[in-house]
């Protein structure tokens, strides 16, 4: 399935979701035009590797979490198939949480999202030499919340089923809820499997997180009786 749009309208311009889907497009751009050893020194020190991390830990040093690429890696990814599709989903669904919360309080929110859901990709992975980068988590965070927010919504989805295809409104509750099942059976199978592509923990932990905390971060809204 594949989200096309979305029945909640913004009150204001998602500067800062346009904004993040600009960054995240330009820097994958970036990344298409270096050499080989240039990308090597970008994966090197910007994508988030779960062994360096627990090096740093073991170290004792006082900057042991003060580790940049839990950051840096979300703004990093693997294709275009990969970055085009997170900021598919982040267009559909960020927009609404930016106009939620206001938008300094999503970016804050967004970022933190990523960092959370980095972190809890590494309890499941300490020693993995295997380099993280994506979006993912911190998009994962965003559903969360909209699931929360907006369970009425419906969102128009292109379904495959064989060869035929389909375009059909889903209530936004079992779209995401659907989506967030695959992220279950996926991160459940591949326990164990240290060469998973996918950090489906970070995604699972992502959306986990973000449902949580939405409620405690979102803007009350007044209501005024004349």
């Amino acid at each position: 399935m594949i989200p096309l749009r979305d029945s909640t309208h913004s009150r204001s311009f998602p500067i800062i979701t346009v904004s993040l889907i600009v960054i995240n497009l330009y820097i994958y751009f970036l990344q298409a035009i270096s050499s080989p050893m240039e990308m090597e020194q970008i994966i090197l020190n910007y994508s988030f590797i779960p062994s360096s991390l627990t090096e740093r830990i073991h170290s004792l040093s006082l900057l042991g979490f003060l580790y940049p690429p839990l950051l840096t890696s979300t703004f990093l990814h693997g294709g275009w198939f990969h970055v085009l599709f997170n900021m598919l989903y982040l267009w559909i669904f960020g927009d609404n949480i930016e106009d939620k919360l206001g938008h300094l309080r999503f970016l804050f929110f967004y970022l933190f999202m990523g960092i959370a859901a980095n972190l809890v990709y590494y309890v499941t992975a300490i020693n993995s030499p295997i380099p993280l980068v994506g979006a993912s988590g911190a998009i994962a965070g965003v559903l969360g919340a909209y699931i929360i927010t907006f369970p009425r919504a419906k969102v128009t989805t292109l379904i495959f089923v064989f060869i035929f295809i389909f375009i059909r409104k889903i209530p936004a509750v079992f779209f995401l809820l659907f989506w967030f099942i695959i992220q279950i059976f996926n991160g459940l199978s591949n326990i164990g499997i240290t060469g998973s592509s996918v950090a489906w923990w970070a995604h699972i932990g992502g959306f986990i997180i973000g449902l949580l905390i939405m409620p405690l971060i979102s803007k009350k809204e007044h209501r005024y009786i004349s």
